[in-house]
């Protein structure tokens, strides 16, 4: 069987990014200061699940992608109090209308956050 382990991404500022991500529910459960090739990087683990976000650092990279290119997405319970969490943490959930969206019939309850560089986080709503 072939696993899918993990995802990494470059960040521009590893302490940032890091913090972001923790409020979003991750755990940083093992750092490296130097990589072979010479990187910072932070390993974070949501709970419950194999696959982990590597984060990667390095002074000398600049962090510059096109917009939309990739997003992660997260699954949780109740979409509403999680995101009324973030709200409450300083974190802007988007689009605008997100709550008012819902009771229209959209039938997939969705939202997102934009992490410190730019990467957007879809958050599912999963029953």
């Amino acid at each position: 069987m072939i696993k899918f382990l993990h995802t990494r991404i470059r960040v521009s500022d590893l302490e940032r990014s890091i913090a972001f991500y923790e409020t979003l529910g991750f755990r940083c459960t093992r750092r490296t200061e130097k990589s072979p090739a010479g990187n910072q990087l932070a390993f974070l683990e949501l709970e419950g699940n194999e696959h982990f976000l590597e984060l990667c650092f390095s002074p000398e990279f600049e962090v510059h992608f096109p917009e939309d290119l990739m997003h992660t997405a997260i699954g949780v319970e109740d979409i509403l109090a999680y995101c009324g969490g973030l709200e409450k943490a300083g974190l802007e959930i988007w689009p605008g209308d997100w709550r008012e969206a819902f009771p229209s019939g959209r039938k997939m309850k969705m939202a997102f956050v934009t992490d410190p560089d730019g990467y957007e986080v879809e958050i599912l709503e999963r029953k």
